[in-house]
């Protein structure tokens, strides 16, 4: 089954704002008891957001593991239902995309979530990645948030 396609659209161009929403994501995810991996554009950005993911509201947790290897052969620790890396697959029932590219391993996944908000290159990275889908047949549903 192909994957459902999500891009959550923010009005605004603050890039803390669209990472904290991601973490919202999958926080509600995690208290689905879905497993999720997180993707990032580099390791800097992957440690940058592990530490956002421990701090961005004062009573959420959302266990999870950083993988520093980006090679994708690592498997969670037992217990971390997310896993944040650099381009690094793992098997979880959603992928959460924050880099500017669709990961090539987008279809092992049940659902995708993508986030763009406001600022010019982020938005038109976004546009990109809705296209790309889009054109695999894979129609995104759009939400857009208010910030």
């Amino acid at each position: 089954m192909p994957p459902r396609i999500d891009f959550y659209v923010l009005e605004g161009a603050e890039d803390r704002a669209r990472l904290v929403y991601a973490c919202r994501v999958i926080e509600k995810a995690f208290l689905q008891k879905l497993t999720v991996c997180v993707s990032l554009a580099s390791l800097a950005e992957a440690e940058s957001f592990d530490t956002l993911l421990w701090t961005f509201a004062d009573k959420a947790f959302v266990p999870h593991a950083l993988s520093r290897d980006g090679s994708g052969t690592a498997a969670p620790p037992p217990g971390s239902p997310v896993w944040v890396g650099s381009l690094a697959p793992v098997a979880a029932d959603l992928l959460v995309n924050l880099g500017p590219e669709v990961p090539e391993f987008y279809a092992n996944y049940a659902r995708v979530a993508e986030f763009v908000d406001a600022e010019p290159a982020r938005r038109d990275a976004g546009r990109r990645r809705f296209a790309f889908y889009r054109d695999r047949g894979l129609p995104p549903e759009t939400h857009k948030l208010v910030t």
